[in-house]
């Protein structure tokens, strides 16, 4: 529209690791314990997805903790960017506890892995309705998905939605940095998205 403004994103900010790794807290010791505790800690390693895999199969669970033991199984498998194998988990979680937020978000986070970026805004926005711990990383994971797919404004306000909810977060200032607004009229450069979501 002529006379308007128009908000652009430019640069290529490289981002580490896969996006919205929200645990889930399994309590009481046992297998499904240690898991949620390798999750919350970043761990990718094979030995501690088999601690869970273990948990799963061996352990008498009620569905929320085995619901959340393959979202904290899938999370490892995230750290490692093995996304279609978290998808997988992610899935089954959802099957066992369809009200659980963290595996919506964490879903998401493996669709943006696997470049399914329209796939993965519904899933985040079900994570928002039923109020997932950290909000902040489904608005980040959002903004992430809409620039993949040429929606600067929306990202933009869900980069801004993030900051409100984490003020300090240094990451999602770096976004929004990148982002300036300009006439239509005026040459647009490439847009280049970040390559991964956040963890």
């Amino acid at each position: 529209m002529r006379g308007s403004a128009a908000l652009i994103a430019t640069g290529l900010l490289a981002l580490a690791g896969p996006a919205g790794a929200q645990a889930v807290d399994v309590w009481g010791g046992g297998l499904a314990s240690a898991c949620s505790t390798a999750a919350q800690g970043g761990s990718s390693s094979f030995r501690d997805e088999q601690v869970c895999t273990q948990s799963i199969e061996t352990e008498q669970l009620v569905p929320l903790d085995r619901a959340g033991t393959y979202v904290n199984r899938g999370i490892i498998k995230l750290h490692g960017k093995r996304y279609a194998e978290a998808l997988a988990d992610f899935n089954t979680a959802i099957r066992y506890k369809s009200d659980l937020a963290e595996a919506y978000v964490n879903r998401a986070a493996a669709r943006i892995g696997l470049r399914q970026f329209k796939e993965s805004l519904s899933d985040i926005d079900n994570a928002l309705i039923l109020n997932v711990k950290e909000p902040e990383k489904a608005y980040y994971n959002r903004a992430v998905a809409h620039e993949y797919l040429d929606d600067e404004k929306d990202a933009w306000l869900d980069y801004n939605k993030a900051l409100q909810l984490a003020p300090d977060w240094p990451l999602v200032k770096q976004q929004l940095a990148r982002f300036t607004v300009s006439h239509p009229l005026d040459a647009l450069p490439t847009v280049s998205p970040p390559t991964e979501p956040h963890r």
